[in-house]
C-alpha cells in the first residue's frame, strides 16, 4: 500500500468528520437529541483519530538514529493503537453512558427536523470518504476479501479508516432509526436504544483494530506471496544453493528486515561466497522493493541444521 493512499482516505475522513461533527452537535444544541449527541461526539472522536494517523504517518518518516537503527516506521503502529483506544473510550463508551442516562430519563426530540436532516447529510458525507477509502485499499487489496485486507495490510492507516468509516455509517443508520422511532412514538426511550446500539457498535470495532494493530506492534513477518519471491530471489543455483533457514520482520509497513541462513558451495573462495551474497541481496531488492535491511550468512547445507532452525543453541556451533 503506498503511503500516499493512505494519506488521502486519511484527509478526505477527516474533512467529512469535521464537518459532520459540527453539523450533529448544532442538531444537538436545536433538539436535544441524545443519539446526535453520541453522534457527534463520535465524529469529533473520528477527526481526532484521522489526526493521530497523520501525526503517526509524519514521526515514522524520521531517520534512524544510535538509539532506533530500523528507524522509526512502527510509529505508524502505536499511533493506529492510540486510535482503537479513543474509539472505545471516548466514543464507545461516551455513547454506552449516554444512552443509558437517556432511557433512564427520556425526553421527546424538539425540532425533529435538525437531527433528521444532520443525519442525512452525515450519510451522504460519510459515503462519500468510505467510497474513497475502499477506491484506495483497491489500489493494494489484489484478489484478498476485504476481511483479509484487514487482517493482512501492514500498514494500519487504510484498514482504520475503512472500519471507522463502516462503523461510522451503520451508526448512523442506527441513529437514523433510533430518532424516527422515537419521532413517531413519541417515546425518547428509543433515541437512547439508538445510542446504546451506537455505542456498542463502536466498542466491537475499536476492539477489532487493537486485535490487529497489536499483532503489527508485536511483529509481524512477511506475507506467504512475499516469502516465496524472496526465497527464490535468494537461491541462484551455482553459488547459493538452498536457504537453510530464513526470519522476517516487518520494520514498518513499507520496510522489512530479511536475514536468512543460506547454502553455499564448500569449495567456494571467500570471494566468490561473498560476490554472491552481494548478487543474492541485489536480486532479493528487485523482487521485494520492502526488504530495506538484509542480512545473509554463509554456510554449509545440513540437513540437521536446517531442521533445527535458527536457534543457535538447538545445533552444535550454530550450524
Amino acid at each position: 500500500m503506498s503511503a500516499s493512499g493512505g494519506t488521502r482516505a486519511i484527509i478526505a475522513a477527516l474533512s467529512a468528520n469535521l464537518a459532520i461533527a459540527a453539523s450533529k452537535f448544532v442538531a444537538f444544541a436545536f433538539s436535544g437529541s441524545s443519539s446526535m449527541l453520541a453522534e457527534g461526539v463520535h465524529s469529533l472522536a473520528d477527526s481526532g483519530n484521522q489526526a493521530l494517523l497523520l501525526v503517526g504517518g509524519k514521526k515514522a518518516k524520521r531517520a534512524a538514529t544510535d538509539e532506533h537503527p530500523f528507524g522509526y516506521g512502527r510509529e505508524r503502529y502505536i499511533y493506529a493503537f492510540l486510535v482503537s483506544i479513543v474509539l472505545f473510550s471516548v466514543g464507545g463508551m461516551f455513547a454506552l453512558y449516554e444512552g443509558y442516562e437517556k432511557i433512564r430519563h427520556p425526553h421527546a426530540i424538539d425540532h425533529w427536523y435538525w437531527p433528521v436532516g444532520v443525519l442525512v447529510f452525515a450519510i451522504v458525507a460519510e459515503g462519500f470518504s468510505f467510497r474513497t477509502a475502499i477506491k484506495e485499499s483497491n489500489h493494494s487489496r489484489g484478489s484478498l476479501s476485504w476481511t483479509e485486507f484487514v487482517r493482512r495490510a501492514k500498514a494500519p492507516e487504510l484498514p482504520v479508516v475503512l472500519l471507522e468509516d463502516l462503523g461510522a455509517l451503520i451508526g448512523l443508520i442506527l441513529a437514523l432509526a433510533g430518532v424516527s422511532v422515537a419521532l413517531a412514538t413519541d417515546n425518547g426511550v428509543w433515541d437512547g436504544i439508538g445510542t446504546l446500539c451506537i455505542g456498542t457498535l463502536l466498542i466491537i470495532i475499536a476492539l477489532v483494530l487493537a486485535a490487529e494493530t497489536k499483532s503489527l506492534l508485536i511483529g509481524e513477518g512477511a506475507g506467504p506471496e512475499s516469502l516465496a519471491r524472496i526465497r527464490a530471489a535468494i537461491v541462484d543455483g551455482s553459488t547459493v544453493t538452498d536457504v537453510i533457514h530464513m526470519r522476517t520482520l516487518h520494520l514498518g509497513p513499507e520496510e522489512l528486515l530479511v536475514a536468512a541462513k543460506v547454502a553455499v558451495q564448500h569449495d567456494d573462495t571467500a570471494t566468490e561466497v561473498a560476490r554472491a551474497i552481494d548478487a543474492a541481496e541485489q536480486r532479493v531488492r528487485a523482487a521485494e522493493p520492502f526488504a530495506r535491511v538484509i542480512y545473509l550468512e554463509p554456510d554449509i547445507y545440513s540437513e540437521a541444521a536446517a531442521a533445527a532452525g535458527p536457534d543457535p543453541a538447538q545445533t552444535p556451533g550454530g550450524r
